[in-house]
């Protein structure tokens, strides 16, 4: 897997949202999908009602249980290995509220996806439940929509 250079992602602790709730595990959310580390992500999520995601061309994707959950990832990730992919993301706006046992959060984010010389892009909007748990707080709903693409032509499909 090829990780980019440089990523908007290892500086996030100096944007203006930093102290804002649940934007560090924000950005080990985003940080985890860029590494394509799922046992990070795994961690960090407690999905009780499941995602709606996207898949690297761009389509919804409905998942309902953790064991559905974890296929997705481990697949998404092994197919993007498989393919040398590298995936990225940088927020472009964030804001969130949170109380004593859940919160909220809405993230607009550009995603990139790197296959061999092309990269595309894809402005995403996700809202996130967050829930405090003995452990910590856990994602407890992602649903994410794409507001626009930006690919190239011929840029090749996701193995």
């Amino acid at each position: 897997m090829a990780i980019p250079a440089t990523s908007w992602l290892d500086t996030a602790a100096q944007s203006s949202w930093a102290g804002e709730p649940f934007f560090s595990e924000t950005v080990v959310l985003l940080s985890s999908v860029r590494d394509h580390d799922f046992d990070t992500l795994a961690d960090l999520c407690d999905d009780d009602f499941g995602i709606v995601d996207l898949d690297p061309g761009g389509n919804n994707v409905m998942v309902r249980t953790r064991a559905e959950w974890e296929g997705w990832f481990q697949s998404l990730f092994s197919e993007l290995n498989a393919a040398d992919a590298a995936t990225d993301s940088e927020i472009l706006a964030y804001q969130a509220i949170e109380t004593d046992d859940l919160g909220y959060s809405v993230v607009e984010f550009r995603q990139s996806l790197t296959m061999g010389e092309a990269t595309a892009y894809f402005d995403c909007v996700a809202t996130i439940i967050w829930k405090r748990t003995s452990s910590g707080w856990k994602e407890s709903r992602w649903h994410v929509s794409l507001l626009s693409t930006s690919v190239p032509e011929g840029f090749p499909a996701a193995a």
